[in-house]
């Protein structure tokens, strides 16, 4: 198979072919040990310039400035930039300077990998930079990166912009946009500051199943998949939930787990179908004694990515120091609509929904349908923690009934900044009691829920064996992320979140060029000029394309017929 390429690309693989005709290997095997790094460097050399009288950098060439015998360049590692001086009579002690005169000054590009070895100082404008003694290449790179200009001041220029390329090319996103990286940087602090926290506390981190026969412990509609060994049909898992409870029964105090869970649903700016949550099961402990956790491993996460427990989040502060406040769905309905819904039946609540215009269908139930009021009128105002409680008894099916409110269970939600990021419950441990909500489970998925809840044996099997009183939680790793770094869409907090299938370019056909006029042997030449397809080429500018040809013709040295203007103006018509 063929591929395009651009004019810069084949100079790039003619540059590699000839690093390679001067016996220097652009892909080394042998490791290069670092010892410092741009950051360090720059934060610390003026204070202690002793330390860095020897030192070995590698990075990204990112820009250059030849001048004659000497030039600069900066090179970016995974810290940040450094500049480095590089003269001709250091790298080249001796009669042959080909190392400066043509690897460095004609082979090289911008975005190559080298390693330098060399000493830090001062320049005269007194820049801090590493005199380059010894230049070794590490890796050639073969296509060209974006031209991000940047200012002192910081203002951007051409910058690599578009979401889609962005998500979709993560590697060149994060190349020419490296202050990205910091986002990625405190979403492992606040994985880790959550697993410190637990593991203080001394609970276990575990593992589950992510191929499940059965998708329980959420209401959502799995991705399905065959074992062709087993011939058995299994799903990639909507929650670990029940198994995180089966380890309960087993007999350990608390366990939990980061792991990604899988949806088969929507996609939107706060919804992902592959997606981290982390779930956690402590015996002996309830809804109540788990909403103080909650505000203390918040507040704790928040500490370990800001120092503080206020975060910016939009135009607004986000306190996560607790206490949060507390509402009770019906109560937060009421607030918000003035309708007290407690009380109504189906029928009564889809007329409440029909008034206030919010879109529901025959196959929702009585605790769908007051999920739906409260996304589409309560949801959006909790902005600051707020603890949403006691949910009816028809939304959450493996939650324990309320201790002294018939029809309800305890279950709270918390949401921030208008989006739930933590769902916890005292957990049904009644075996009885938790099969016949799974049945009532099974009459909604007759009525054609596909995010209604499968039947468990298993399952039900465990807790019949006895389950100590638990409470349960699971947060929403990327929306938490989201909150902590201030973004306003899941997928820039995801290195590679789910995308649609790439738009492939054609790929360049001579008979497509050759049917309006183009000699055979010029459609290479009009490739090589950036023209893939006759589209890129009528889009072109047709006196512009008649002088490059004939410049490329010179360039290449081409033994063919040049076409005249008028042949070259047809292909426009």
């Amino acid at each position: 198979m063929s591929i395009a390429l651009s004019e810069q690309e084949i100079i790039r693989r003619e540059s590699l072919q000839k690093l390679r005709e001067l016996g220097i290997n652009p892909y080394p095997a042998e490791a290069f040990d670092v010892t410092a790094w741009a950051q360090d460097i720059n934060d610390n050399f003026e204070a202690n310039p002793d330390k860095y009288k020897q030192v070995v950098i590698a990075g990204r060439i990112m820009t250059r400035r030849i001048m004659g015998s000497a030039s600069f360049a900066e090179i970016q590692d995974s810290t940040g930039r450094v500049q480095i001086y590089i003269k001709r009579d250091d790298i080249c002690p001796g009669e042959d300077k080909t190392l400066y005169n043509t690897v460095f000054k004609k082979l090289l590009d911008i975005g190559d990998y080298v390693g330098i070895k060399g000493y830090v100082f001062l320049t005269q404008t007194g820049e801090i930079s590493v005199h380059t003694e010894e230049l070794i290449v590490l890796s050639k790179s073969l296509k060209p990166l974006p031209v991000v200009k940047r200012e002192d001041d910081g203002t951007i220029h051409d910058g690599f912009t578009d979401p889609e390329m962005r998500y979709r090319q993560r590697y060149v996103d994060l190349t020419v946009n490296p202050e990205y990286k910091n986002i990625f940087i405190n979403r492992s602090k606040v994985i880790s500051s959550m697993r410190n926290y637990f593991n203080a506390q001394g609970w276990m981190e575990v593992e589950t199943p992510i191929l499940q026969p059965v998708h329980g412990g959420a209401a959502a509609r799995p991705f399905a998949t065959h074992h062709n060994t087993l011939d058995m049909g299994l799903f990639l898992r909507i929650a670990n939930e029940l198994y995180l409870k089966r380890l309960i029964v087993a007999g350990f105090d608390g366990v939990y787990e980061f792991g990604k869970m899988f949806r088969n649903e929507g996609m939107d700016r706060t919804h992902n179908p592959e997606f981290t949550a982390m779930e956690i099961y402590v015996a002996y402990k309830d809804y109540i004694w788990m909403m103080a956790m909650v505000e203390e491993c918040l507040e704790t996460v928040a500490k370990a990515v800001h120092g503080i427990p206020v975060v910016h989040v939009g135009q607004h502060e986000i306190n996560f120091a607790g206490p949060y406040e507390k509402l009770s769905m019906y109560d937060s309905i009421l607030k918000y609509t003035g309708i007290d819904v407690s009380a109504m039946d189906e029928e009564g609540l889809r007329k409440v929904c029909a008034d206030l215009a919010i879109e529901v269908d025959a196959s929702m139930g009585k605790g769908k349908l007051i999920d739906e009021i409260f996304s589409a009128k309560v949801e959006h105002n909790l902005i600051q923690p707020t603890y949403i409680t006691d949910y009816p008894i028809e939304m959450t099916p493996l939650a324990k009934k309320h201790r002294t409110k018939d029809g309800l269970v305890e279950r709270f939600e918390l949401f921030v900044n208008g989006k739930e990021i933590a769902n916890a419950y005292s957990e049904l441990n009644d075996p009885i009691d938790q099969r016949e909500r799974l049945e009532e489970q099974l009459i909604l998925a007759g009525r054609g829920d596909d995010e209604a809840m499968a039947m468990d044996d298993d399952f039900l099997r465990a807790l019949e064996y006895g389950m100590p009183p638990t409470s349960g939680l699971g947060i929403g790793i990327d929306r938490l992320v989201m909150l902590m770094t201030n973004q306003s869409t899941i997928q820039e907090v995801l290195f590679f979140p789910q995308m649609r299938p790439e738009k492939k370019a054609k790929a360049p056909s001579i008979e497509d060029f050759t049917n309006i006029g183009v000699p055979a042997e010029w459609v290479p030449v009009l490739n090589k000029m950036g023209f893939n397809t006759v589209e890129e080429l009528k889009a072109g500018n047709p006196n512009k394309v008649f002088n490059d040809l004939g410049g490329m013709r010179k360039k290449l040295k081409l033994d063919i017929t040049m076409p005249v203007k008028e042949t070259v103006m047809a292909w426009f018509e």
